[in-house]
Protein backbone atom coordinates (compact mmCIF):
# COMPACT_ATOMS: atom_id res chain seq x y z
CA UNK A 1 0.00 0.00 0.00
CA UNK A 2 1.21 3.50 -1.19
CA UNK A 3 1.32 5.86 1.89
CA UNK A 4 3.20 8.35 4.03
CA UNK A 5 2.76 8.22 8.26
CA UNK A 6 3.69 10.91 10.11
CA UNK A 7 4.28 10.55 13.78
CA UNK A 8 5.59 12.67 16.25
CA UNK A 9 3.04 15.02 16.89
CA UNK A 10 2.17 15.81 20.70
CA UNK A 11 1.56 18.46 23.55
CA UNK A 12 4.58 20.72 24.01
CA UNK A 13 5.01 23.95 25.90
CA UNK A 14 5.64 27.30 24.07
CA UNK A 15 9.63 27.50 23.61
CA UNK A 16 9.92 23.70 23.74
CA UNK A 17 10.87 21.46 20.32
CA UNK A 18 9.43 18.64 18.67
CA UNK A 19 10.71 16.46 15.63
CA UNK A 20 7.90 15.23 13.20
CA UNK A 21 8.95 12.19 11.72
CA UNK A 22 6.84 11.29 7.99
CA UNK A 23 7.63 7.44 6.81
CA UNK A 24 6.49 6.17 3.40
CA UNK A 25 5.80 2.87 2.67
CA UNK A 26 4.95 0.85 -0.63
CA UNK A 27 6.99 4.03 -2.89
CA UNK A 28 10.01 5.61 -2.32
CA UNK A 29 10.07 9.22 -1.41
CA UNK A 30 13.44 9.35 -3.05
CA UNK A 31 12.16 10.56 -6.36
CA UNK A 32 9.93 13.13 -4.56
CA UNK A 33 10.00 16.82 -3.46
CA UNK A 34 8.87 16.23 0.35
CA UNK A 35 6.69 19.23 1.74
CA UNK A 36 5.30 19.02 5.46
CA UNK A 37 1.92 21.73 5.63
CA UNK A 38 -0.33 22.40 8.58
CA UNK A 39 -3.93 22.94 9.09
CA UNK A 40 -4.84 25.15 12.06
CA UNK A 41 -8.50 25.09 13.45
CA UNK A 42 -10.79 26.82 11.22
CA UNK A 43 -8.13 27.47 9.01
CA UNK A 44 -7.09 26.21 5.30
CA UNK A 45 -4.29 23.75 5.01
CA UNK A 46 -1.00 26.26 4.50
CA UNK A 47 2.57 24.76 2.97
CA UNK A 48 5.07 25.01 5.65
CA UNK A 49 8.49 24.06 4.08
CA UNK A 50 9.77 21.91 1.40
CA UNK A 51 13.03 20.01 0.67
CA UNK A 52 14.51 19.06 -2.68
CA UNK A 53 15.20 15.62 -4.02
CA UNK A 54 18.49 15.22 -3.28
CA UNK A 55 18.01 17.29 -0.01
CA UNK A 56 20.21 19.51 -1.13
CA UNK A 57 17.88 22.70 -1.30
CA UNK A 58 15.05 23.25 1.52
CA UNK A 59 12.31 26.53 1.67
CA UNK A 60 10.82 27.38 4.38
CA UNK A 61 7.49 29.78 4.86
CA UNK A 62 8.49 33.15 6.86
CA UNK A 63 6.47 32.02 10.03
CA UNK A 64 8.87 29.16 10.65
CA UNK A 65 12.42 30.14 8.95
CA UNK A 66 14.74 29.87 11.41
CA UNK A 67 13.29 28.02 14.13
CA UNK A 68 11.99 24.67 11.71
CA UNK A 69 14.26 22.16 9.60
CA UNK A 70 13.13 20.22 7.21
CA UNK A 71 15.49 16.74 6.28
CA UNK A 72 15.07 13.96 4.64
CA UNK A 73 17.03 10.24 5.37
CA UNK A 74 15.79 9.03 1.72
CA UNK A 75 17.75 5.50 3.13
CA UNK A 76 15.30 5.53 5.95
CA UNK A 77 12.39 6.48 3.35
CA UNK A 78 11.70 9.32 5.88
CA UNK A 79 11.91 13.21 5.98
CA UNK A 80 11.23 14.65 9.20
CA UNK A 81 10.69 18.56 10.39
CA UNK A 82 12.57 19.50 13.71
CA UNK A 83 10.41 22.13 15.17
CA UNK A 84 12.30 24.37 17.18
CA UNK A 85 11.16 27.59 19.55
CA UNK A 86 7.35 26.32 19.34
CA UNK A 87 4.43 29.42 19.70
CA UNK A 88 1.01 28.53 20.44
CA UNK A 89 0.15 29.87 16.69
CA UNK A 90 2.11 26.58 15.72
CA UNK A 91 -0.56 24.54 17.05
CA UNK A 92 -1.62 22.29 13.63
CA UNK A 93 -2.76 19.40 12.11
CA UNK A 94 0.94 18.93 10.08
CA UNK A 95 1.11 16.58 7.12
CA UNK A 96 3.57 15.48 4.79
CA UNK A 97 3.14 15.93 0.93
CA UNK A 98 5.30 13.93 -1.82
CA UNK A 99 4.91 15.94 -5.01
CA UNK A 100 5.35 14.17 -8.37
CA UNK A 101 8.48 15.21 -10.31
CA UNK A 102 9.51 13.69 -13.69
CA UNK A 103 11.01 10.80 -11.67
CA UNK A 104 7.88 9.84 -9.91
CA UNK A 105 4.01 10.72 -11.01
CA UNK A 106 2.75 9.77 -7.22
CA UNK A 107 1.02 12.51 -5.73
CA UNK A 108 0.55 11.52 -1.60
CA UNK A 109 -0.68 12.83 1.51
CA UNK A 110 0.15 11.58 4.95
CA UNK A 111 -3.44 11.24 7.66
CA UNK A 112 -1.53 14.12 9.58
CA UNK A 113 -0.51 14.45 13.11
CA UNK A 114 -1.58 17.00 15.83
CA UNK A 115 0.72 19.64 17.24
CA UNK A 116 -0.46 21.23 20.16
CA UNK A 117 1.74 24.43 22.07
CA UNK A 118 0.48 25.81 25.32
CA UNK A 119 1.75 29.13 26.34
Amino acid sequence: QVQLVESGGGLAQAGESLRLSCAGSGFSIGGHVMSWYRQAPGKERAWVASIAVLGGGTTYDDSVKGRFIISRDNSKNTVYLQMNSLKPEDTAVYFCHASPTILSILDIWGQGTQVTVSS
